[in-house]
C-alpha cells in the first residue's frame, strides 16, 4: 500500500468544511476528487467521507486495486455505487449529507434523494476543489516531472520533423514521445495548427500537410501519475513575414508581463490585464479571446481561472498557466504558454522550453 500520510490529511481538512457547512458527511463522485480523497485510481469509484469514516465504492473488478492503493474501507457494490452507498448513508444514520454540486449527473442525484429517503441532501459548491488549489510538496514534485518530461517529449518530437509532414503526423510523433518518456498519455488531445488554422485556438490536429513559411502552432500536455503539464509553443516553418513576426513579438511581451505580476497576494484579475495591457499597446487586444490562463494539477483545468473578473489572490503553492494568444481569422494566430508555480518570493516558470521565435 502506498503511503497514505497525505490523503489523510486531506480528508482531515475536508472534515473541517464539513463542519463549517454542517453536514454530517459527503457524497464524492468526480474521479479527479476520489483519487485526491483516497488515492484509489480506477475509473469506477464514489467515495463517503463522514467525520469518523471513508468509505470507498466500486465494482468487483478493481477490489483488489482499490485495497492496493486506498486505506479507505471499501466496499465492492454487486450494482449501481450509488445505490450501496446511499445504502450506507441509511446505515450510518447520517442526517445531513453533502453532495458535489457540479460534479454530479442528474441521474445519480436522483438516485441519491431517492434511495436515501427523508435525508437532508445539501449541494456543496468546490468543497473538494477549494483543498485542491494548493498544491502540496509532493503534488508540485509531480506537476514539476509532468512539465519536463512534456518539454523533452517536445524537444525529441521536431527532432524528426520535416516537410511535408501532416499535422496529425506531428500530434502522433509528440504522444509516442510522451509514452516513451514514461507518461501516463497525454493530458489532453494535442493541438496542432498550421497556417490559417493556427488561429483556431482550440484547432484539432488535421490531416493537412504543415505549410512552409507559415505560423505552426503546438498546444500540448503530459499527464505523469495522474497529475497535468500544460505548453504551447507557436514556431516558424520557413520565413515569417513582418506582420507574423510581429504577432509573435506582441504575444512574447504579453506572456512575460503577465508572468512578472505573478506573485503571492497578486489578484488573477490583475495578471489577465498584464497580458492585455502589452497586447493593447500593440494594438492586438481584440484578437485576444480567452482568458490568459488556469489552474492545473489534477485536472487540466481547475482552479483558479486567470481572467478578466476572476477575484482570487494568488497563493504560494498554486500552479496555474500563463497563455497569451492572439488570432486572426484568415490569417493565423501565436499563443506561447508556461506553467508556472506560485513561491513566497513571486513565482518559478516550471516550463524550460525555450520562447524565443524557433524556426524549424
Amino acid at each position: 500500500m502506498p503511503d497514505q500520510t497525505e490523503t489523510r490529511v486531506r480528508r482531515e481538512r475536508l472534515r473541517a468544511s464539513l463542519r463549517e457547512e454542517r453536514a454530517n458527511g459527503l457524497v464524492v463522485i468526480a474521479r479527479p476528487n476520489v483519487r485526491y480523497l483516497s488515492g484509489f485510481t480506477g475509473d469506477h469509484g464514489a467515495l463517503l467521507v463522514t467525520h469518523d469514516r471513508e468509505l470507498l465504492f466500486t465494482d468487483p473488478r478493481y477490489e483488489t486495486q482499490a485495497a492496493e492503493e486506498s486505506d479507505c474501507d471499501v466496499k465492492i457494490a454487486k450494482g449501481p455505487l450509488i445505490k450501496e452507498l446511499s445504502a450506507w448513508i441509511k446505515r450510518l444514520r447520517l442526517k445531513s449529507v453533502g453532495f458535489e454540486h457540479s460534479r454530479i449527473s442528474f441521474d445519480d442525484y436522483t438516485h441519491l434523494k431517492e434511495f436515501t429517503g427523508g435525508i437532508r441532501l445539501t449541494a456543496l459548491k468546490d468543497v473538494v476543489e477549494a483543498l485542491r488549489i494548493v498544491k502540496s510538496a509532493a503534488e508540485i514534485a509531480t506537476i514539476k516531472a509532468s512539465v519536463r518530461l512534456n518539454s523533452a517529449a517536445l524537444e525529441q518530437a521536431l527532432r524528426h520533423f520535416k516537410l511535408p509532414m501532416t499535422e496529425m503526423d506531428l500530434a502522433a510523433e509528440i504522444e509516442y514521445r510522451m509514452r516513451r518518456l514514461g507518461a501516463d498519455g497525454p493530458a489532453f488531445e494535442t493541438i496542432v495548427a498550421s497556417g490559417k488554422r493556427s488561429a483556431l485556438p482550440h484547432a484539432r490536429p488535421a490531416d493537412l500537410p504543415i505549410q512552409h513559411d507559415e505560423l505552426l502552432l503546438v498546444d500540448m500536455g503530459a499527464n505523469v501519475a495522474g497529475y497535468a503539464s500544460d505548453m504551447t509553443r507557436t514556431h516558424a516553418v520557413g520565413k515569417l513575414g513582418p506582420k507574423r513576426r510581429r504577432m509573435y513579438r506582441a504575444v512574447l511581451e504579453g506572456q512575460l508581463a503577465a508572468v512578472d505580476t505573478v506573485r503571492p497576494g497578486a489578484p488573477c484579475a490583475s495578471v489577465d490585464r498584464a497580458a492585455r495591457d502589452v497586447l493593447r499597446a500593440f494594438g492586438m487586444e481584440q484578437l485576444f479571446i480567452h482568458s490568459t490562463g488556469h489552474g492545473v494539477g489534477l485536472e487540466i483545468h481547475e482552479r483558479p481561472r486567470v481572467g478578466r473578473k476572476e477575484k482570487t489572490k494568488l497563493e504560494t503553492g498554486m500552479v496555474v498557466t500563463i497563455e497569451p494568444g492572439v488570432y486572426e481569422e484568415g490569417f493565423g494566430g501565436v499563443r506561447i504558454e508556461d506553467t508556472v508555480l506560485v513561491t513566497a518570493g513571486g513565482c518559478e516558470v516550471l516550463t524550460t522550453t525555450r520562447k524565443e521565435l524557433v524556426v524549424l
